[in-house]
């Protein structure tokens, strides 16, 4: 069984690896929509995979660092890419939530990343 919570971050960022003439190598914000995919055996007293709360409750201090941040400025995310921020909140995460197995990260409506752990 595989369960699933969205999070909604506000963040700023530019993307340093680009030419200069590209768009994203300027500061801009992103609405990013992340979802936390947790999977595992549904437990018979529980009937449930994991508590929300306490997925909430693991999330809450990584959502604390990215939110309305520059994450250029936070340790690890010097090229913040949607693939670079779904691959550090993994490794923040995994510690609080052995059932992990799935990170998505949607920077628009349309675009996105699926992170998977390596």
């Amino acid at each position: 069984m595989e369960i699933f919570n969205i999070y909604h971050v506000e963040a700023a960022r530019k993307l340093p690896g680009l030419p200069a003439s590209h768009p994203c190598a300027n500061v801009h914000g992103h609405s990013f929509q992340i979802q936390v995919c947790v999977s595992g055996p549904v437990d018979p007293a529980s009937g449930w995979v994991m508590d929300f709360a306490d997925l909430d409750a693991a999330f809450a201090p990584i959502r604390q660092q990215i939110d309305h941040r520059y994450l250029n400025d936070i340790a690890g995310l010097d090229n913040p890419t949607s693939e670079n921020l779904a691959r550090w909140i993994w490794q923040r995460l995994k510690p609080a939530v052995p059932g992990l197995c799935r990170i998505i990260v949607q920077e628009t409506q349309r675009s996105g990343c699926v992170y998977t752990g390596d």
